[in-house]
């Protein structure tokens, strides 16, 4: 294969919020497929400061594939054509000589475009917040083995403590929903002792909060578990809906 190849890039470009959005074509002749596609969207935008044009906004930060900043549809896909990859972990080697890239931010209304291809995605804080913690008392550290854990337990936590709240699973939703990020959340507390005692009041939250933000509903139809660039499964979203039913019956 070529160390370099020529695409074209079909980026889509918003002031803000409330504009209105286009699609935008540039040429990127002499790209190296040794590039990740942040990189490559860096190149871009050196060439468009240079030739005296606003460069693209997109988000990023730590381009090793664990905080979930480099959202955004390559080509229809949510983080591009590989599975358990985010944009950042994605090289140009993937793509084909004279290939026409077509670049979008998330599209969901909770996801509002700040521009180009940034969204916001405070609607996840919220959630977070209304209940994806644990109260402890303070004071020394506890010993490490004073709280036993089943095993099988605190591997599945632990798998579902990996989400990194990208937005995939919302993004990849024919709904818009977010009970992929959602139910992850709840399952890493609620399999955990130390998360024990709140179960009930989070997943009663979380789930208010997650409709207060305008996230749809879940339908079963995987397309987020395909596109979770951590390979959450929606086998929590099972465990979910039963801690949901429990609390909301322990409630009435």
């Amino acid at each position: 294969m070529s160390e370099t190849i020529n695409l074209k890039l079909k980026v889509w470009r918003q002031k803000n919020t409330s504009a209105k959005g286009r699609f935008e074509i540039y040429d990127m002749p002499g790209v190296s497929t040794h590039m990740s596609f942040l990189e490559m969207m860096d190149v871009l935008n050196d060439k468009l400061i240079r030739g005296g044009q606003e460069p693209v906004a997109f988000d990023h930060d730590c381009r090793e594939g664990i905080c979930g900043m480099c959202s955004m549809f390559i080509n229809g896909r949510a983080h591009g054509p590989l599975r358990g990859t985010t944009a950042c972990q994605l090289h140009m080697r993937h793509f084909q000589d004279g290939e026409t890239i077509t670049i979008e931010p998330w599209r969901a209304n909770a996801f509002p475009v700040i521009r180009d291809l940034v969204v916001d995605r405070s609607a996840f804080d919220k959630i977070i917040q209304a209940g994806g913690f644990v109260s402890v008392n303070t004071g020394n550290a506890p010993d490490a083995n004073s709280i036993p854990v089943e095993k099988h337990k605190a591997e599945e936590s632990f798998d579902a403590a990996a989400c990194i709240g990208c937005g995939a699973c919302v993004a990849s939703c024919k709904n818009s929903s977010a009970m992929l990020f959602l139910s992850a959340k709840v399952s890493q507390l609620a399999l955990l002792p130390q998360g024990d005692p709140e179960r009930k009041v989070r997943v009663l939250k979380m789930v208010q909060a997650h409709d207060e933000a305008g996230f749809g509903s879940c339908t079963n139809i995987g397309a987020c578990e395909a596109k979770c660039p951590k390979n959450i499964s929606i086998a929590h979203i099972a465990r979910l809906n039963k801690e949901y039913l429990r609390a909301s019956l322990a409630r009435d």
